[in-house]
């Protein structure tokens, strides 16, 4: 990169991004297995962690904001502030997940309250988060990967996707978290 945060023409590195694609598979898998293991896994403990969702839901948001950032930045031609704002934005989303997981081993699950049509409501925003929060996190690596090892055209073409994709999960995950703020005991 040069001074102005504009990409030099260098080639594409495909033999560090074929390496990076496998760790990227593997980290998927663990956070997938983690995900989907965390409500049979109880770990009991005196803290209480009853302030962790709204710190993760305050992390999901954050992540939202940061994302608009990162594409106000590249379409003001801003690589370098971009670069930043997207490697802010993954270690937002890490936090968050460690976070959320550690709320859900933890602490007993919370019911949504809510009847008739919002618990519909409820309902599809929290299967469509679930849904795409799971599916995103491989693409996020894939789309991050292809502008670290320099694939700058497959990096926009996934980007183009990935990003409207990671930003509904980073909406929606807040407003999950406030329609079940009633609920909370």
């Amino acid at each position: 990169m040069n001074r102005e945060g504009d990409i030099e023409q260098s080639k594409p590195n495909l033999a560090l991004a074929k390496k990076l694609n496998r760790i990227a598979w593997v980290i998927t898998v663990v956070i997938i297995g983690i995900v989907s293991m965390m409500r049979r896994i109880h770990i009991d403990t005196s803290i209480d962690f009853s302030f962790l969702p709204a710190f993760h839901s305050s992390l999901n948001a954050i992540t939202a904001v940061i994302l608009i950032a990162a594409i106000v930045k590249i379409k003001q031609g801003n690589v370098h502030a971009h670069r930043k704002l997207m490697m802010t934005a993954i270690v937002s989303s890490c936090l968050f997940l460690l976070s959320y997981v550690t709320y859900h081993v933890t602490t007993p699950e919370t019911v949504y309250c809510g009847t008739g049509a919002i618990r519909t409501v409820y309902l599809i925003i929290l299967i469509t988060h679930v849904i795409l929060a799971g599916i995103i996190v491989p693409f996020i690596l894939f789309t991050f990967i292809r502008a670290y090892t320099n694939q700058i055209e497959r990096h926009r073409r996934m980007a183009k996707w990935v990003f409207p994709v990671w930003l509904y999960v980073a909406i929606s995950g807040p407003v999950v978290y406030l329609m079940l703020l009633p609920c909370y005991t």
